[in-house]
C-alpha cells in the first residue's frame, strides 16, 4: 500500500476520536439517539480542527447498516466507501470549484429528486461553502429549507461572517474551536507510539504550540521533521526543520534584559541574524515568554505547566520571574509588540530588534509613582500617607458683641453735675 500522510491516516472515524470539539460531537450523538436532526448544518472554524472529518462521521452514522447511531460500526459497505471517499450517495464538492450557479443547478439541484442508489440518506457535503456565488447561494435557498426526506446538506466553513444569514436562518450552525496545545500533544503522543518513533515531550510540545490550535497542521509538521530525522527525534532536529526560535537564545535575551547587559543584548541579536531566524517570529516569541512569566507573577503554581515552561527551563523561569514586576512585562510585551509590527516593513531588522531591546532594559529603570512618593516621604521624616498638605486652619470665631456704652458726659467743671441723658427719640 502506498504511503499516506498522517493527517489521513489518523483521521478520527468515530465522533469519540474527533479531539478538542465535545461540545458538537456530543450534541450530534444525541441527536442521532433522539432522531431529532435538521436537514441542514454548517460547521464552522480555523483550520484543521475537524469540520470536514465529522461531516464524513455524521454521514456514516446516518447510513451505517445499524444507524441511524452515533457509533458507526465501520466495517459495512456504506462505512467503508464513505470513510475512502468512494460512496455514490455522498457527495463532496469543493466550492472553490463549483462557484457559480450553473454547477449548483447541475451538481446539487438536479439530483436532489433521485433517490439513494443504496444508502439510507443522500449528503451532500459542500466544502468552503463562503466562496459560493450570492446567486448560488440564492439556488440553494429552497433545497436546503425543504429538501426531500432523504437529502441532507452538510456545509463547511472557515469565515462564517461570509456566509448569508438567509442560508444560517435554513441550518443548524455548529462552530468548531481551535484545539489546545495540551490535546494537540497528547494526540501526537499516542501517535508516535503507534508509529514506534522515539520523540520526547518537549519536542512534540515544540511541535504542538508551532500547530497553533490546528491538529492537520500538526500532524503535517510531525511528518516534516520524521521525514528529516528518521525514527528519533529531538528537540534540536524540530526546531531547525520548522525553523523555530531556540528558547535558550529567547531565555537569554531576557536575562540581558534582567542584568541590564547591553551588549549581551546586540551580541544575542547577531546570533539571531546568523543562525537564520526571522526577526519577527523573535520578537513575537520573546512575547510569548514575556505573558508566560506574567502568568507565573499571577498564578506561580502554573510553574508545572507545559505550555508554560519545559521540564528543563523551570529552574531558569523561577529565576527570571524574581527579577521582573509586574509593570515591566506589561511595558515589555507592549514594546515588543510595537517592535513585531515595526519589523514588518524595516529595511533594517536587525536594528529594530536592537533598539526594542535597549529600550526593555531603560524601561526597566522607570520607577512607580508610588515607591518616589515613599521615598520622599522617608527623607522627609514623614510616611508617604502623612505627607499631605496640611488642613487649612479654622476660620476664627467672631468676638463676642459688647453693647455700646453711653457716651461719657463732658464735665463743666468741678463739682458741677453732668446734664441728665436726654431719652433717644421714638
Amino acid at each position: 500500500m502506498s504511503y499516506q500522510v498522517t493527517a489521513r491516516k489518523w483521521r478520527p472515524q468515530r465522533f469519540d476520536d474527533v479531539v478538542g470539539q465535545q461540545a458538537v460531537t456530543r450534541t450530534l450523538g444525541n441527536a442521532l439517539r433522539s432522531g431529532r436532526l435538521a436537514q441542514a448544518f454548517v460547521f464552522a472554524g480555523p483550520r484543521g480542527v475537524g469540520k470536514t472529518t465529522t461531516a464524513r462521521i455524521l454521514a456514516r452514522a446516518l447510513n451505517c447498516i445499524n444507524g441511524p447511531t452515533p457509533e458507526p460500526c465501520g466495517s459495512c459497505e456504506a462505512c467503508v466507501e464513505i470513510a475512502e471517499g468512494r460512496d455514490m450517495d455522498v457527495l463532496e464538492i469543493d466550492a472553490a470549484t463549483h462557484t457559480q450557479v450553473d454547477n449548483i443547478r447541475e451538481v446539487i439541484i438536479t439530483g436532489l429528486s433521485i433517490a439513494p442508489v443504496r444508502n439510507r440518506y443522500k449528503v451532500f457535503i459542500i466544502d468552503e461553502v463562503h466562496q459560493l456565488s450570492s446567486h448560488s447561494f440564492n439556488a440553494l435557498l429552497k433545497s436546503i429549507e425543504e429538501p426531500p426526506p432523504h437529502v441532507i446538506f452538510m456545509m463547511a466553513t472557515t469565515e462564517l461572517d461570509k456566509i448569508p444569514e438567509t442560508v444560517l436562518s435554513r441550518s443548524q450552525v455548529y462552530e468548531f474551536r481551535t484545539i489546545s496545545t495540551k490535546a494537540i500533544a497528547e494526540q501526537l503522543r499516542r501517535i508516535v507510539d503507534a508509529e514506534e518513533i522515539a520523540v520526547g515531550d518537549e519536542s512534540l510540545q515544540l511541535i504542538a504550540r508551532d500547530a497553533e490550535g490546528s491538529m492537520r497542521d500538526g500532524q503535517s509538521k510531525l511528518d516534516q521533521v520524521v521525514a528529516f530525522t528518521g525514527k528519533t527525534v529531538g528537540s534540536d532536529d524540530v526546531a531547525t526543520v520548522l525553523g523555530l526560535v531556540g528558547r535558550d537564545l529567547l531565555l537569554d535575551a531576557v536575562q540581558a534584559v534582567a542584568d541590564e547587559d547591553a551588549r549581551a543584548a546586540f551580541e544575542l541579536s547577531g546570533r539571531a541574524v546568523e543562525m537564520g531566524y526571522d526577526l519577527r517570529a523573535v520578537c513575537r516569541e520573546l512575547s510569548r515568554v514575556v505573558r508566560d512569566l506574567l502568568v507565573l507573577t499571577v498564578d506561580p503554581s502554573r510553574i508545572a505547566d507545559p505550555e508554560i515552561a519545559g521540564e528543563g527551563e523551570r529552574d531558569r523561569l523561577k529565576a527570571l520571574v524574581a527579577r521582573f514586576s509586574r509593570e515591566d512585562l506589561l511595558r515589555a510585551f507592549d514594546l515588543l509588540t510595537r517592535a513585531e509590527f515595526e519589523i514588518r516593513s524595516a529595511a533594517q531588522p536587525r536594528y529594530h530588534l536592537e533598539m526594542a531591546l535597549l529600550r526593555w532594559i531603560h524601561l526597566r529603570k522607570l520607577v512607580p509613582i508610588e515607591d518616589l512618593l515613599a521615598n520622599v516621604g522617608a527623607i522627609g521624616g514623614v510616611s508617604a500617607t502623612s505627607a499631605r498638605p496640611p488642613a487649612p486652619p479654622a476660620a476664627a470665631k467672631p468676638a463676642p458683641s459688647v453693647p455700646a456704652r453711653a457716651p461719657m458726659a463732658r464735665q463743666n467743671g468741678p463739682g458741677v453735675p453732668a446734664p441728665p441723658a436726654q431719652p433717644a427719640p421714638p
